[in-house]
Order: structure tokens, then C-alpha cells, then sequence
């Protein structure tokens, strides 16, 4: 992970906790590429969301595969590669 990403990643799980949520970092064991995090707002809403990093981050075929099968579920996904898509993400989720 780059330190932008890592950047990015903090401020993600500080805005989550700062309204009321939860940004647990999601480790599977036995399923490879699951999204990095599992956002757990009020209201019972749940966001997938994996970061990436800015320039030349790619999803791999199992993290594409992931994606298709969560959305597909039914539930919210996000990809952030920058801090536009953090803000992005604050404006549809957190406010």
C-alpha cells in the first residue's frame, strides 16, 4: 500500500467513526480478494469498499469477481483511488 493510500485509508475509517460508524478492515480467511473494508453506518447500512492506489492500482480478477457478487447481493460497494473519491464517498454515505 502506498502512503497515499494508507492516507486515504485513514481518513476514510476517521470520517466513518467520526459519524457514528464503523470501518473494520476485513481479513477472510479461506477468500482471497475481498474488498479492504467493511463500513457499517447507522441505520443498519453496510458499505464494501476497496482502496486502491491513485496511479497504477488494478483490480485483480478475484477483486472484479468480488465487486459483481456483493453488488449483485444487494449491497453498496465503493472503489476510492483518490481523495475525490473520498469526498465522493463522505457526500453520498455520511452526510
Amino acid at each position: 500500500m502506498t502512503q497515499l493510500e494508507k492516507d486515504i485509508e485513514r481518513r476514510l475509517v476517521r470520517e466513518v467513526e467520526g459519524r457514528g460508524g464503523m470501518c473494520l478492515k476485513w481479513v477472510c480467511p479461506g477468500w482471497s480478494g475481498v474488498p479492504d473494508r467493511v463500513v457499517l453506518l447507522p441505520e443498519g447500512r453496510i458499505v464494501f469498499v476497496e482502496l486502491k492506489r491513485p496511479k497504477g492500482g488494478r483490480m485483480s480478477a478475484v477483486q472484479k469477481w468480488w465487486t459483481h457478487k456483493l453488488v449483485d447481493l444487494g449491497f453498496d460497494y465503493e472503489l476510492i483511488r483518490s481523495n475525490e473519491d473520498l469526498a465522493l464517498f463522505i457526500r453520498l454515505y455520511l452526510q
